[in-house]
């Protein structure tokens, strides 16, 4: 069941504009660390589907969870299998033979130094297991399929080259049908390539979309290393082969041209490249990278080798640089396979004097949405204040009815006084989770204060962040105490800062972002915010949500007039309404299904007061998942030395939702507000055009803690699925065996589909951030490294295209641009400098985001197989420059050598031709001859 939020804060006093407020993709509160403030929000009157197992991927920032390096052996390496994959007993079976594969693979790949040690494969809970746990963090999943690839297994990537991937995707299929290993090779090897993805931030060495480039007048494969041999075939429909076509408009074989390598090879390198080579066995090294082939290893990660990327870029690089190499094989992995047990939570609340008043009553709303909406059936939750002394005012009780949630909202205070004794708060809650079972081993605190600890914070934070409970804080005031964000940090929790005003929603925000996922999409929620003086305004209910809608209005001083109106016409007033007064909150239960389209409301007050409303639902269909949005930093602490960046994923069960309009809005705890739109269009801090991942750089960056909203919407229907471009593990056509060609199975195609949601809009909220800058006003940054530099010579003249960059990364417009030029990649790679400088005084910057295009001839007559490699630098009003530009290059190709299986167009017919005129020349050589003949004989007689 999915359950929709709309959140709106409106103050009657004021002109206030249209404002974000929050969705949040609902997760268990381990999940997603780093984008964990994308809240789904699950009903409490949900289904039993809240035992549903949940799918871990976490987006982990903190060393202290997560994946780890145990001397040589990789540990808590984390499979979890999808919610709504049938139990079948031979996928753990065929998950521990894969791992161990791998690990056999991984030690041999990376000089006998790392292997797989230990991992857990966790099961959903409607299958048969003895075994339970809470909480566990995966990066890997198994799951049914994403449309978008199918079958084929891939690794969600969008961060830095060097940077730990999101997560692994395999489906059951896979691991289920052999017949996929003809396609992909043995699982171990794709383990590995794709594990390199995950964990090192290395990227793939072949291209789907560019198979073949020029290189020293040559037609070549993309690939690493440049020493697999193979051949170039179409394969017609009929599964024959043909040489393959070259294009006259670029000199390269034409699409429907495939790369057949040799089955078997001389080199061991790359995993990257073919997995499924039999001889392939390692990544490739600085003295055998391929820097030319136009890859992503090469576009993502500035041209270095595998091998350096992961040595020297990626997490683990200090103890791989450290560890010895093993003098013996090691053991095979160790395994646990496990059970999500049901979830259980303690509510520590902050009940000092400082609390009294709005604060105590936005506390109580908050908590109430909480309990009422958003904690899982069968979850045990008990609750906890502090102040003077710590009280329990509920221990542990399982959520087994409405009257049980209501029985737990009455008994949330009411009144507040005394001081801050946060670590009587934090021990009084340790000793009520230790009643379900003896220990807190990932039970979780949602922990909230506004104010500075009277006690010593700091000398009892250790033993809780020990104690092995998953710790979310909210810091509710700009006088919260620092160890909130420390307390959240090491222990896979979720710190938020909340603003104590009624015009925010960021405590409403914060509750409803703690939450625990069945891992199924069908339940997602949404959540749009508007403001208004006469309260008017839209919910667009798209045909994916409608069961269980409600609306929820929370005033500040008196009962406003309500009207509601659904799509039809139907208006719902107060009489359709139920009041609760101490709770100053009126609400709407929509019977049935919520009709979709647009839904007016009119919210009038005649007192200067403000007012929220908040609007749930759930999935209309339990086989249509509605699209969830992600957010997050990539920085959760940040100095001010490494630029921000700001995430967000659009998606639909995995698939990758394109072409929407994604607004985010950044809020320090003074007030300050910066708003940015998200692009994706590969540029800039953007990795990957039409991804569905949105990204901005964030310049705006002032001391102390910020808060992340995101807001997405589909507005006249531009919003559709991505296609799948160029990731995944390597599909091998087939392979050139005793100089033969064996075709593999074709690959089962993906095609795209329609978007048919109509209008939605969408928000989310990402974890809350902390900046501590060395000086007051934030750092200069220089524009952005162009990343999306191309080149083409077309006769003597070369055309360069990229994106612009701005003045400061991203945003404005840059003063001027350096483009220089070079025969030698490594040289203009690493002396920009001395490379030969074009003319740019004709070419002013754009604003950023722009398309840039500049031609120029060179000095010289560009003869054919030359091939030519390009750079660009930006720079800004202060002078500081960019990072050099990735390294673009271009051939001028009008004939040449060609590979095994290539063929001009036309061929045949020219063969066909010489072939007639050499006849008629013959033929007409001996008839001169013979005439010559005839002449000499008649002469003599």
């Amino acid at each position: 069941m999915n359950q929709l939020y709309w959140y709106h804060s409106v103050h009657s006093s004021k002109d206030i504009p249209s404002v974000i407020r929050h969705f949040k993709l609902i997760f268990d509160l381990t999940l997603f660390k780093t984008c964990s403030g994308v809240a789904v929000h699950l009903n409490s009157a949900a289904m039993d589907s809240r035992t549903k197992f949940v799918l871990l991927w976490m987006l982990l920032s903190s060393t202290s969870t997560g994946i780890k390096l145990d001397g040589n052996g990789y540990v808590d390496v984390i499979i979890a299998i999808g919610a709504k994959v049938p139990q079948d007993d031979r996928l753990i079976d065929i998950i521990k033979d894969m791992v161990t594969e791998g690990s056999v693979y991984l030690y041999e790949a990376l000089d006998k130094k790392v292997y797989f040690k230990e991992a857990t494969i966790l099961v959903p809970s409607h299958w048969k297991s003895k075994n339970v746990t809470k909480s566990l963090h995966s990066y890997i999943i198994i799951d049914n399929a994403n449309s978008t690839y199918g079958d084929q297994p891939y690794t969600k990537q969008y961060g830095e080259c060097g940077t730990m991937a999101e997560y692994i995707h395999f489906t059951p299929e896979y691991l289920l049908n052999d017949a996929v290993i003809q396609l992909y090779g043995l699982r171990g090897r794709v383990f590995v390539h794709e594990w390199a993805h995950l964990r090192w931030g290395v990227y793939d060495e072949y291209n789907k979309e560019k198979p073949f480039y020029h290189s020293n007048g040559r037609i070549e494969a993309t690939r690493c290393s440049k020493n697999i041999e193979g051949q170039f075939y179409e394969v017609t429909a009929g599964g024959s082969l043909q040489p393959c076509h070259i294009d006259p408009q670029t000199s390269l074989p034409t699409d429907k041209c495939k790369f057949f390598p040799d089955r078997n090879q001389n080199t061991n390198s790359s995993l990257m490249s073919l997995p499924s080579l039999d001889s392939v066995s390692t990544f490739c090294r600085k003295n055998e990278h391929n820097n030319k082939a136009p890859n992503l290893q090469n576009e993502k990660c500035d041209n270095k080798a595998t091998w350096t990327v992961i040595f020297e870029d990626s997490v683990d690089k200090d103890a791989l640089q450290t560890l010895k190499p093993l003098e013996s094989p090691p053991p095979p992995p160790s395994f646990k396979v496990v059970q999500r047990a049901q979830r259980v939570v303690c509510l520590i609340l902050d009940v000092s004097g400082s609390m009294e008043g709005a604060r105590i009553l936005q506390q109580r709303q908050a908590a109430t949405h909480f309990l009422r909406y958003i904690i899982e059936d069968q979850a045990s939750v008990g609750i906890v204040t502090f102040s003077t002394s710590a009280s329990t005012l509920r221990s542990l009780t399982i959520i087994d009815s409405d009257i049980t949630r209501e029985t737990l909202v009455q008994l949330l205070p009411k009144r507040a006084s005394g001081s801050t004794n946060m670590c009587l708060g934090l021990s009084q809650g340790l000793h009520v989770l230790q009643k379900d079972n003896g220990d807190v081993l990932g039970d979780e605190i949602i922990f909230l204060t506004d104010g500075q600890a009277t006690d010593n914070i700091a000398g009892c934070a250790p033993s809780a962040i020990q104690s092995g409970a998953i710790i979310s804080t909210i810091a509710f005031s700009n006088s919260a105490a620092q160890a909130l964000t420390e307390m959240a940090d090491k222990t896979g929790g979720i710190f938020f800062i909340a603003k104590d005003d009624m015009i925010s929603n960021q405590l409403m925000d914060a509750f409803a972002s703690l939450t625990l996922s069945t891992g199924d999409y069908t339940n997602e929620p949404v959540q749009v915010s508007r403001t208004s003086d006469w309260f008017n305004g839209t919910v667009s209910v798209d045909q994916t949500v409608g069961n269980k809608t409600s609306f929820v209005i929370i005033y500040e001083i008196r009962f406003p007039s309500i009207y509601i109106q659904s799509p039809s016409g139907s208006i719902y007033t107060q009489t359709n309404m139920s009041h609760d007064g101490l709770l100053k909150t009126v609400t709407l239960n929509i019977p049935g299904t919520a009709e979709p389209g647009d839904w007016k409301y009119s919210i009038q007050t005649t007192s200067n007061q403000a007012f929220t409303i908040t609007v749930t639902s759930q999935a209309a269909h339990d086989d249509v998942p509605p699209i969830i949005v992600k957010t997050h930093m990539n920085q959760q602490f940040s100095d001010g030395t490494k630029p921000m960046t700001v995430f967000a994923e659009v998606s639909q069960n995995y698939r990758p939702v394109i072409n929407a309009e994604v607004w985010a809005t950044l809020e320090s705890e003074t007030g300050s507000e910066h708003t940015l739109q998200l692009l994706d269009n590969g540029a800039g801090a953007d990795a990957f055009q039409g991804d569905g991942i949105y990204s901005r750089y964030f310049t705006k960056i002032v001391n102390g803690r910020n808060s992340l909203k995101v807001r997405v919407k589909n507005q006249g229907g531009q919003t559709r699925f991505a296609v799948q471009k160029n990731s995944g593990a390597p599909y091998v056509p087939g392979y050139v065996v005793n100089g033969v060609v064996q075709l593999n199975p074709p690959k089962p195609p993906v095609s795209e589909e329609p978007l048919e949601v109509g209008n939605f809009t969408r928000t989310a909220t990402g974890e809350s951030f902390v900046v501590k800058l060395s000086g007051t006003t934030p750092p200069n940054f220089p524009p952005n490294r162009i990343t999306d530099l191309s080149a083409e010579i077309q006769e003597d003249t070369v055309l360069l295209s990229w994106t612009a960059p701005g003045e400061d990364l991203d945003q404005g417009t840059a003063k001027s641009y350096e483009i220089r030029w070079s025969f030698d990649l490594d040289m203009l790679r690493n002396s920009f400098s001395n490379g030969h400088v074009v003319n740019t005084a004709a070419v002013s910057p754009h604003e950023a985001g722009s398309v840039e295009q500049h031609s120029f001839n060179l000095s010289f007559p560009i003869q054919n197989g030359t091939t030519l490699f390009f750079a660009v630098q930006s720079e800004d009003e202060q002078n500081a420059k960019s990072e050099t530009s990735n390294i673009a290059q271009a051939s001028k190709i009008l004939h040449g050598p060609k590979p095994p299986g290539v063929s001009n167009p036309g061929m045949n017919l020219t063969v066909l031709v010489i072939s007639v005129c050499v006849v008629i020349m013959v033929i007409c050589f001996i008839v001169a001859v013979t005439a010559w003949a005839v002449r000499r004989r008649n002469r003599f007689v």
